[in-house]
């Protein structure tokens, strides 16, 4: 039986680490997606919102026939 001798410094390391690590996996579930993510959607509710725009039917009273 041998002993194994463990520098503490590089336990609580390595600790951290995990800690950190796990706790930066909890922020990308809760804050979702990323810059380029957010961009991309931003962009493609514009597109949806103006191709809906074009395709609205004017009430206003006047019938444009």
């Amino acid at each position: 039986m041998t002993i194994e001798i463990v520098n503490l410094n590089n336990v609580w390391k390595t600790h951290n680490r995990e800690l950190k690590e796990r706790q930066a996996e909890i922020n990308r579930v809760r804050f979702g997606l990323t810059k380029a993510e957010k961009r991309k959607t931003k962009l493609e509710t514009r597109h949806q919102e103006k191709e809906l725009s074009a395709k609205q039917l004017v009430k206003d009273g006047s019938d444009v026939t």
